[in-house]
């Protein structure tokens, strides 16, 4: 999984958006349907071209601040391990909205490969209520099960705010990448689907130039060339889905419009 890091011509990570799960609010009663559809998408955008995929619990709204019902973590885990056999790339975990020590659990347990943590180690206020720093318990569970898989943390998370007045993103950026030590930073703008001004992200590149840098909203086909350069690597959810819908499935046209940007971008 590291090589994806590495990778010169900055990896694309596709989004698997699921419906609810067991134990949240709008669940429909029916898990193998959201298996069927999460190995769906996710063979879509392998086939399209992706470099790897994250299945998120993006369904699962309004979140909790910690995912704390073991039903909602046992389908989460089923599921991405149906996703893990189903593909050949990579497959991450995202667990809204600040699970970072249950992902970790369903990472090692699933065979995921990485995961991504909205406040690994910022505190933030948020619709769901205020998101704690879980660094800590992400290592130490990271330590116990002996998983090796990646954590990728979000730095000015959207869909919040900064806990307090004065926030500094540079700061922000140094102190989650030296403190807590994750394997990648990822950037985005306010809201799902909308991308961070290019300016934004050349600050938090200037402030940590060494540091995997990752775009995490609001990528399209029309504005991938101004982060380019900027950016170490995407994760595409919105645009790769029919009509640019988030909880659309996802259409092999628009995964094939936009990799065939990227492979011509690679290649200078």
């Amino acid at each position: 999984m590291r090589e994806l890091l590495a990778i010169e011509g900055k990896p694309v990570i596709g989004v698997v958006h699921l419906p609810p799960l067991p134990g949240s609010p709008r669940f429909s009663g029916n898990l193998e349907d959201v298996i069927e559809r999460a190995v769906s998408d996710a063979k879509a955008l392998e086939e399209g071209g992706v470099d790897a995929v994250i299945v998120e619990n993006y369904g699962d709204a309004p979140f909790a601040v910690r995912v704390r019902e073991p039903e909602t973590i046992a389908a989460m885990t089923v599921v991405v391990r149906e996703v893990v056999r189903s593909v050949s790339i990579p497959v991450g975990v995202s667990l809204l909205r600040n699970s970072g020590p249950e992902a970790v659990a369903v990472a090692y347990a699933s065979g995921a490969a990485f995961i991504r943590v909205n406040a690994l180690c910022e505190a933030r206020v948020a619709p769901e209520g205020i998101l704690e720093p879980v660094a800590r318990e992400v290592e130490l569970k990271r330590r116990l099960l002996g998983w090796k898989g990646l954590v990728l943390a979000d730095i000015d998370v959207k869909h919040s705010l900064p806990l307090g007045e004065g926030y500094n993103p540079r700061l922000a950026a140094r102190e989650v990448l030296h403190r807590c030590k994750p394997d990648a930073l990822v950037v985005t703008g306010a809201r799902t689907g909308e991308a961070p001004e290019p300016g934004y992200v050349a600050v938090i590149r200037e402030a940590v130039p060494h540091a995997k840098l990752l775009l995490g909203s609001g990528v399209t086909p029309d504005n991938i060339r101004l982060y380019w350069r900027l950016v170490d690597g995407f994760i595409v959810g919105s645009y790769f889905k029919k009509d640019g819908v988030t909880t659309n499935p996802v259409d092999p046209q628009r995964v094939e419009r936009l990799m065939r940007i990227v492979e011509r971008l690679r290649q200078g």
